[in-house]
């Protein structure tokens, strides 16, 4: 759904703290310090993933999944497969 890096990516983007983003998902600050520290893929209660998704998305962020196509405009980064290694 949410990979931790694309949790910080955004809020890089926006330019907000967890405590922020807390306060905008209706979550507490540890609960987005711990998602944003799980290895790849968020882990938590879907209804938590649910409302920070959401939160990101209202606030203007386009999360795009492994393989999708962006249908928005807009600036933004994507990360892409690093180079094989020689």
């Amino acid at each position: 759904m949410i990979t931790a890096a694309q949790m910080r990516a955004a809020r890089a983007l926006l330019g907000i703290e967890q405590k922020v983003l807390a306060e905008l998902s209706g979550l507490s600050v540890p609960t987005i310090q711990r998602m944003e520290a799980s290895a790849g893929n968020v882990r938590g209660v879907v209804d938590s993933l649910t409302k920070v998704v959401a939160a990101l998305e209202l606030a203007g962020i386009e999360l795009i999944g492994e393989g999708a196509v962006s249908t928005a405009t807009g600036r933004g980064v994507r990360l892409k497969a690093p180079p094989p290694k020689h």
